[in-house]
């Protein structure tokens, strides 16, 4: 008779200490996909033992970024119709400090079988004991102290109310050992593990307790998580079979690395997700940077979608390496992502940035002010703006910089910026007085980039001027800029009458 595979599992388990860090989004992109992938259930459980350090709005702010990007969990914590943190799902609670009766009821099981005994060493004393250790260059282990105490020692200082945590009982002497879906085989001297601490003295259980029996409990087929846990797994291996229970196959991702080859951290540089949506990362884009930060796709291929990602994700692609946080390269793919989008999608977008950069007040959907001339912008007016820089921006927030220039009444600039390579001004001022001639026969509604090309053209033919020689004195002109999109484009963006103002006052500086 043929077993039936087991169904997959996977679980996203943050701690709200803070707001939701990108490698922590990484993990929970490739528990996601994984899950996807085999038609399996992703859950979100919320670990928050760590009452010291519980940030308030966590688990909210958390929640809506991953609706933003698209990370909707199957079961467990989530945003209900109304926006509110709720749970579904039929193995909660999910969240940890719900399920205090549970973990005492397996912690006592544990000291019941002998796999586990009370310490009541004070924070004093365990630093003495971990600098007696380190002088004699031995690992900053917990020396064992409270290990062999009697049961009658214990009672005693238990009915003293003395304080005291419960720690695991790691094996003396053998190894233990495992196979990790990234790494291969695990082996370790069971000399080398310390003995955990499980259950803390304000009677909260520790990530290393807990998350073990919330695993079992939920029925995780899979830990997805990253590198830096892998020296505790084999603790968590000896927990599950102290328990008797199935061991999950475990997958650790490799780390995330500053440019510098060092650990991604909030101390290093900016961290949380949330910024990178408001900077105006779009949120496919930074999934598929995530995606290719510790995975390889086997092809050339870089930008995928997110069903794309669901379709060829394998954990068999992680590499075993950190991979490095290039903003470089989130550039670049965030620049992909909006040259493909659709215009009108795209001006939507941009218009909080153009807001909060003071050129844009929204009236309604379709009309806009703009807030330093007063004009009045009609939404299909805002596409055509937008789409000056479509080609060129890397992300939203920098649409209001690079547009600048059309909002205002007329681009400031020195005048010697109209000089290119060996024209003077005097010559550009020239050529800029041949280009106004001709443009301002022109018909208005014949003011397009196509008819601006063959105007200049023309005009290198009339007067065996180089390209350059022309076009450099009409993008300052135009846009005070050395760089900026091409001048017929913003030509027509800008209109017959306010072209050829801006070069009447180049002519004129």
């Amino acid at each position: 008779m043929t077993e039936t595979p087991k169904k997959i599992r996977t679980r996203f388990a943050p701690s709200p200490t803070g707001y939701v860090h990108i490698g922590s989004v990484r993990s929970a992109l490739y528990n996601y996909l994984f899950a996807r992938h085999n038609d399996g259930t992703f859950s979100l459980r919320v670990e928050d033992t760590d009452r010291t350090r519980l940030v308030e709005d966590a688990v909210d702010y958390l929640l809506k970024v991953f609706a933003i990007l698209g990370l909707n969990p199957d079961e467990g914590v989530v945003l209900d119709e109304r926006g509110k943190v709720s749970q579904k799902g039929d193995f909660g609670p999910y969240i940890q400090s719900e399920r205090l009766p549970i973990y005492q009821k397996y912690v006592q099981e544990l000291l019941d079988k002998d796999y586990a005994y009370y310490c009541f060493c004070s924070q004093e004393r365990l630093q003495l004991a971990r600098e007696e250790r380190q002088a004699k260059k031995l690992p900053p282990m917990y020396d064992g102290h409270c290990r062999h105490l009697s049961k009658e020692e214990v009672e005693a200082k238990l009915q003293a109310g003395e304080p005291h945590v419960i720690r695991m009982r790691i094996p003396q002497d053998g190894f233990t050992e495992f196979d990790d879906l990234v790494y291969g085989h695990i082996k370790i001297k069971n000399e080398l593990i310390d003995d955990q601490v499980l259950m803390k003295s304000d009677g909260f259980p520790t990530y290393h307790l807990a998350h073990v029996i919330d695993d079992h409990l939920m029925q995780t087929s899979h830990v997805i998580r990253g590198e830096e846990w892998l020296p505790s797994a084999p603790k968590h291996i000896l927990l599950f079979q102290y328990f008797g229970w199935e061991v999950p196959a475990y997958a650790h991702l490799p780390l995330l690395l500053n440019p510098d080859k060092s650990k991604l951290s909030k101390r290093q540089g900016d961290v949380a997700t949330g910024s990178y949506l408001d900077k105006g990362y779009l949120p496919e884009a930074i999934l598929n940077f995530l995606l290719l930060l510790g995975w390889n796709p086997k092809t050339e291929e870089e930008i995928f979608s997110l069903d794309e990602m669901i379709a060829r994700f394998d954990l068999s692609g992680v590499n075993k390496y950190g991979a490095v946080f290039n903003v470089e390269k989130l550039d670049w793919i965030n620049g992909m992502y909006i040259r493909k989008m659709e215009l009108g999608k795209l001006v939507t977008l941009c218009v909080p940035y153009l807001e909060q950069d003071g050129l844009l007040e929204k009236i309604s959907d379709a009309q806009f002010r703009n807030k330093l001339t007063g004009e009045n912008i009609s939404f299909e007016k805002l596409q055509q703006i937008v789409s000056l820089e479509q080609e060129r921006m890397k992300k939203l927030s920098e649409v209001g910089e690079s547009v600048r220039f059309v909002f205002e009444e007329m681009p400031q600039y020195e005048k010697e910026l109209l000089a290119w390579k060996k024209i003077t001004i005097e010559d550009a001022q020239k050529n800029l007085q041949t280009i106004y001639d001709e443009m301002e026969k022109i018909e208005i509604a014949d003011f397009t980039k196509e008819n601006l090309s063959e105007l200049i053209n023309r005009l290198k033919e009339k007067t065996g001027l180089g390209t350059g020689e022309l076009m450099w004195p009409l993008r300052v002109s135009l846009s005070g800029l050395k760089n900026s999109p091409g001048p017929f484009e913003i030509a027509e963006v800008l209109g017959k009458e306010k072209t050829l103002r801006r070069i009447s006052r180049a002519i004129h500086l």
